[in-house]
Formats: C-alpha cells, structure tokens, sequence
C-alpha cells in the first residue's frame, strides 16, 4: 500500500478536539487519526482550536469586509454564514490552484456545499461523504454540474436511500469508533444518554422514558441550543436525573461502561448514530426509538427498539435491555462499528480513485 496525500475537509463552525461538539467533529478526528497511522499524508483542513496532534491547517476564515450597503441588502445572510461561506470559498480556491501538486485526494467531510459546488475546478479527484439527509444547498451544488465529478459515500444505507433520487450510487462507509479506546465496562444500576442537547436528539424525552420506567438517568453532552436545554431539561433534572456536563472521551467512556442500558431517543431520523456505537463498545445495550440507521447497527442481542416518539412503549422496553448481554453488545461493536473497517473502506476507495 502507497502513502497518500489525503486533504481531509472538516467543519468550519467546530474544532476537531476534545471534548466534540457532536458526532461529525469526533468522527473527523478519528479517521484523521486512522489514516495517519496508516502511514498517509493527512492535511486537515478545521476550525481554529483543532486538536495540535494532527497539524490541522486552520481554514481560511478571512473577515468579509461588507460596505453599509451591502449589510443593509435584503439578502444579506447571517454573519456566521458569510464567514463559513468565505471559509470554504477560500479554501477551494487555493486547492484549485495548487492542490494536484500537495494531494493525491481531497476528502470532503463537511456538511458545506462549496466543496461540492466547485469540485470540477480541482484538478484531483473528490470525494464526498454524506453525513446528513438532503440539503437544499448541497441538493443544489450537485445540480451545478451537467455531471458531477464528485464520488459520493453515505454514512449508513438509511442515509445512502435518502439520497437516491439525487445520488443514485453512493457507497455506504459507515461511521465508525476505535474500539481499542472505547472498551467495555462493568456496567452499573443506571440508564445514560449522550449527544448534543438539541430538540432533534430528544434528551427530555429520554428523561421522561427513564422516569416512567424507574431507573436513575445521567446525561451528557454539550448545550448546542441553550433555550432548549433551560426550557425542556432543566426542569425535568430532579428525581434520579442528572445531567454530568459535557464530557471528554475518557470521561464519557468510563460513564457508557457503568450504565445498564443507553437510552438513543432521536426526534429526526438519525444518519448513523454514533453515541450507539459508542455504547455499544462499551459493552452497553442500547434502547432507542427507530428512526434512521438505528435499526441497521443494533440486533436483538444487543438491542431494542420501540416506535418513534413512543415514550411510553421506550419504557416498557428499558428493562428488558437492562439484562441484555454486554459481551453481544461489545462483539457487535467490533465487527460492525470498527474505525479500523471505515479507514479499511477509505484507504481502499482513495488508491481506486486515484490510479
């Protein structure tokens, strides 16, 4: 195997460093981290603040200098959208003047649609990976070009389906973890849900399953929408719920391996689900709504599944996967949720993309 020079695209808003904004951001980091151990070139292109360890070249967030008039047009978008824009703009400008001569492959691993949009001005291949369900930006920078040359993979078939109509033949390279870090623990009397405390991920409805169920809950996971968070989950923070703050890995692992079962109560449908392979991993059953790629990473043995949005039915399944087998739920992990299979997958897709 040759060593590639690989030009990793991350997120602009977010840094890649512990402890992660969500899922996106430590997934980039994992696989940054995959492919250099590989023995490749990997140039990540991140937000200012990315961890230090994998020389991540800050992207170009140059300050848009706007006149009065301009901020004052009726089309004037949020600042933060106007910086991220020029972010990438700026970025693929520069891999368009000179990226055949520092890269092999750019990866694309952000949710942005410039990368996409101006794919055809790079004179190396690129490939895209889709973390999300379809985005009018991105829906439309694939309709820029009579045909575009990127190479598009999915982060589950669920997301691959959603995609079809737009990008019929997308290959699925699921997410994955290290499972030589996230090893499995002794488990313990309570339930714990992690992720980002958004409405979509549905943590006030993960409290409301625990409660009806009575089993003592931990959550973690950064504050992403703070009025939600006051609003929904403060009040409910009382009798056997405690929400722990927002851990870094080492702290997170050690909390998935002393908990019985992990609670994934998605309110949209989940692209892949990470904090399930995390748990998992840990040696935790999981006992979540099915909605997206859920269903496609658990299996009886290690997991349960009850209607979207049905809290109810979610607390009838509780204790039923407090008392499934660890040891299912570690193997599972490891033959299904393994970064060392995604960077595999990769490293085989960037030497047949670039012979």
């Amino acid at each position: 195997m040759n060593a590639l020079r690989v030009a990793l695209i991350a997120s602009a808003r977010h840094p890649i460093n512990e402890p992660f904004a969500g899922g996106l951001e430590a997934h980039t980091w994992g696989l940054a981290h995959a492919l250099t151990g590989r023995g490749h070139e990997v140039e990540l292109f991140a937000a200012p603040g990315s961890d230090p360890a994998l020389e991540a070249r800050e992207l170009p967030v140059r300050r848009v200098v706007l006149s009065s008039a301009a901020r004052s047009d009726a089309s004037m978008p949020s600042t933060t959208w106007m910086e991220e824009h020029h972010a990438y703009l700026g970025l693929m400008l520069d891999l368009a003047r000179d990226g055949e001569h520092r890269f092999d492959v750019v990866h694309n691993n952000s949710l942005h649609y410039l990368p996409v949009a101006m794919a055809s001005a790079l004179r190396v291949p690129v490939i895209t990976t889709l973390h999300t369900p379809p985005t009018p930006w991105l829906e439309s920078a694939i309709q820029s070009h009579d045909a575009c040359p990127v190479l598009f993979t999915a982060v589950s078939q669920f997301t691959a389906s959603a995609w079809r109509p737009m990008v019929p033949e997308a290959l699925v390279v699921r997410n994955g973890i290290d499972t030589d870090f996230w090893t499995p623990g002794p488990g313990g009397p309570d339930l714990v849900w992690s992720g980002r405390m958004v409405p979509e991920k549905g943590p006030h409805l993960a409290i409301r399953a625990a409660r009806a169920a009575g089993v003592s809950l931990k959550l973690a996971g950064p504050v992403s929408d703070e009025r939600y968070f006051e609003e929904e989950v403060v009040p409910l923070l009382e009798d056997g719920v405690q929400y722990v703050g927002h851990l870094d890995r080492k702290e997170l692992a050690e909390l998935l391996g002393t908990a019985a079962a992990a609670l994934v109560t998605p309110s949209w449908d989940e692209p892949y689900g990470l904090v399930v392979a995390e748990a998992l991993a840990c040696g935790t059953p999981v006992c979540g709504f099915d909605r997206g790629a859920l269903a496609e990473i658990l299996t009886p043995e290690c997991g349960l599944l009850a209607p979207p949005g049905d809290v109810a039915a979610l607390a009838e399944l509780i204790p039923r996967a407090m008392r499934l087998d660890r040891r299912a739920a570690r193997r599972r992990a490891e033959l299904f949720c393994s970064l060392q299979h995604t960077a595999d997958a990769y490293t085989t897709l960037y030497e047949r993309v670039t012979r």
